[in-house]
C-alpha cells in the first residue's frame, strides 16, 4: 500500500513537525487539534519553520508554498476519515491514545493504517482499541522532526508485513531512516536514555553537582550535542516522567523509580521549555 494522504492527530510540537515533514515530502496532510486556536499556532509553526529551511537554502519558496498548500487542518477527527494513514501524536497517556484509536477504528477507512508517535507506552495494548490489529504499528519520531534522521518503528504482535512494509516506504519518502524494534516498555530509544536523564537528575538532586557542570561534562566528555538536563527540558519532563513510570510498571525494577525531583517539578507545573521554566528558564519570545 503506498500512503499519500496523512492525518496528523495532535498540532504540539511532535504533531506539527510530524505534519511538516509530511507535507514538505508531497502528502496531502490534515492536522487536526481540539480548537482552531491550536491548529493556527501549528500552521503557523510548520510556515516558520518552513520559511527558516528556505533562507538555508534548505528547499526553495515555491517548495514551501506547496507544501503549505498540501497542509489543511481541522478540528473534526471525520475529516481523517478519507486519510490512508493516521498517526497520533498526543498525550502520552494508555488510556487517552486507546479513546482517541477507538474512534479512528469507527471513523477511518478499513484499509487505512494507524500508527502511534508513543515513546513508550505498548503498541499491542494500544492496537487491542481497534478491529484492525494487523493495520496498527508504532511510528516513533524524534524531536525536533524536521531535523532529526530517526524512526523508530515498532511492531505489535499483530502487525503484518504489508503494514510495516508500508510504514518503512512512508518514513523513507519523508526522508527519516526506520529503524525497527519489537514491542518492549520504552522500545530502545527511551529504555536506554531516560535512566541515563533519570540519574543527571539525581546527581543534581543529591547535589553532586549544578545543571551547568552536569550537562557540562556529558556534553564534553561523551560528545552529546546537549547535556541531559537540557535534554529532559526539551522532550518536556512531564513526558520524561510519564515514560519512567511505564519503564518502571513494565519491568517492576526499581532502577526505573523516577528522581523525587523530577516529580516534585511535574507537580510544581516546571515541565521545561514549554512551560517557560524546568532545569533552566525559558523567556517567552
Amino acid at each position: 500500500m503506498e500512503i499519500r494522504s496523512l492525518g496528523v492527530v495532535g498540532g504540539g510540537q511532535m504533531g506539527a513537525g510530524i505534519a511538516h515533514v509530511a507535507a514538505a515530502s508531497g502528502l496531502e496532510v490534515t492536522l487536526l487539534d481540539v480548537d482552531t486556536r491550536l491548529t493556527d499556532k501549528a500552521r503557523a509553526t510548520i510556515g516558520k519553520n518552513l520559511e527558516r529551511e528556505v533562507s538555508k537554502g534548505k528547499r526553495t519558496a515555491e517548495d514551501r508554498d506547496a507544501a503549505l498548500a498540501r497542509l489543511k487542518t481541522t478540528t473534526s477527527l471525520e475529516a481523517l476519515g478519507s486519510a490512508d494513514a493516521v498517526v497520533e501524536a498526543i498525550v502520552e497517556n494508555e488510556a487517552v491514545k486507546k479513546e482517541l484509536f477507538g474512534r479512528l477504528d469507527a471513523i477511518c477507512r478499513p484499509d487505512a493504517l494507524l500508527a502511534s508517535n508513543t515513546s513508550s507506552i505498548s503498541i499491542t495494548r494500544l492496537a487491542s482499541a481497534t478491529k484492525r490489529p494487523e493495520s496498527f504499528i508504532g511510528m516513533h519520531f524524534m524531536n525536533p522532526v524536521p531535523m532529526m534522521q530517526l524512526v523508530e518503528v515498532i511492531r505489535g504482535m499483530a502487525t503484518s508485513d504489508a503494514t510495516a512494509a508500508a510504514v518503512d516506504a512512508l518514513a523513507r519518502r519523508l526522508g527519516k531512516t526506520p529503524i525497527v524494534c519489537h514491542d518492549y516498555p520504552g522500545f530502545i530509544s527511551n529504555r536506554v536514555l531516560m535512566p541515563m536523564i533519570n540519574e543527571a537528575i539525581e546527581t543534581l538532586r543529591e547535589g553532586v553537582a549544578t545543571r551547568e557542570a552536569i550537562d557540562g561534562i556529558m556534553k564534553l566528555g561523551m560528545n552529546h550535542p546537549m547535556g541531559p538536563l537540557t535534554l529532559a527540558d526539551f522532550i518536556g519532563l512531564d513526558t520524561c516522567l510519564a515514560i519512567l513510570r511505564v519503564l518502571q510498571d513494565g519491568f517492576g525494577d526499581p532502577k526505573y523509580r523516577p528522581s523525587p525531583l523530577l516529580v516534585r517539578m511535574v507537580d510544581a507545573g516546571w515541565l521545561g521549555k514549554k512551560s517557560g521554566k524546568g532545569f533552566y528558564e525559558y523567556p517567552a519570545a
